[in-house]
């Protein structure tokens, strides 16, 4: 099954228009034409899991379906295509386009496929323009005992920088990022849990664990109970793609290698988030 997440499939519903079971102006035939390109019967029974017996499937209940069920390389090939489909169709008939539901989910697509989400240099130099300092680690909501350990990452990953020694900038940055999350959630468990975006068991339906969550989703439920902003939400799941090369296979299929603008774009990252999560900005 893919690893979508709650927050990423609101983002590609949103951009397919699947509200009313629908997946953009796809008919039953020409829908059941697209997935044939890529030798999926997309009509069949196995996509029909959340139908309704003998009630009639719509195109979004299988698409869902699709998503769930398939692996993420799979179904980052069959949402490239969708979005590739999305954008011509908006030059077509002179629509304006979804830009912000489009590229984040183009970085979800990058995710999916193992590849580093697509650069905007004019959003990323915005942001790295902007002034962020490290907030006073006292602030964070992290237990006493982490707190040198957090400080210690933080100057470990400054001076990983002044040698070029990107990937362990982005290793530090993931990490200290993932410990503060997960320090707030602990210290107000009862908001992370309530959020929309906390992920769920399969089995039950129940809130996992903390220390089952992703860093993913640690960031989207942060975002949902305010604590993070928008900005630092979109370039924190960005954050998250890199530290996966720490896995050498990763890095080596997405043909990717994180250079000394990367890793800038990762610390100023933290600072903003830790900033965020400190209730500095």
């Amino acid at each position: 099954m893919s690893s979508l997440s709650a927050a990423e499939k609101l983002y590609l519903e949103n951009i397919l228009g699947m509200g009313g079971g629908y997946v953009l102006e796809f008919s039953d035939a020409t829908f059941g034409q697209f997935f044939d390109g890529f030798n999926i019967k997309i009509h069949s029974e196995k996509y029909q899991i959340y139908g309704v017996s003998n009630a009639r499937v719509s195109k979004a209940k299988k698409m869902r379906a699709f998503g769930d069920m398939e692996p993420d390389a799979l179904v980052g090939e069959v949402l490239s295509e969708l979005l590739d489909v999305y954008e011509a169709r908006c030059d077509s008939i002179g629509l304006e386009r979804d830009t912000t539901s489009l590229g984040k989910s183009r970085d979800i697509v990058a995710r999916l496929m193992g590849r580093a989400p697509q650069a905007n240099p004019e959003t990323d130099k915005g942001f790295l323009d902007l002034q962020f300092e490290f907030p006073n680690i006292q602030k964070l909501p992290i237990e006493s005992l982490a707190v040198p350990i957090v400080q210690a990452r933080l100057k470990e990953a400054q001076d990983c920088l002044s040698v070029g020694a990107h990937l362990s900038v982005i290793f530090q940055c993931g990490s200290v990022l993932e410990g503060v999350l997960l320090g707030a959630a602990q210290k107000e468990p009862k908001k992370f849990n309530r959020s929309s975006a906390s992920p769920k068991n399969e089995r039950d339906g129940k809130v996992k664990a903390f220390h089952e969550w992703s860093l993913s989703e640690f960031i989207n439920v942060a975002h949902d109970i305010g604590l993070l902003k928008p900005d630092v939400q979109k370039f924190s799941h960005g954050l998250r793609d890199f530290r996966n090369y720490i896995h050498p296979y990763q890095q080596m299929n997405s043909g990717f290698t994180p250079d000394e603008h990367t890793a800038r774009v990762c610390l100023q990252v933290l600072k903003a988030a830790l900033a965020d999560v400190a209730g500095e900005r």
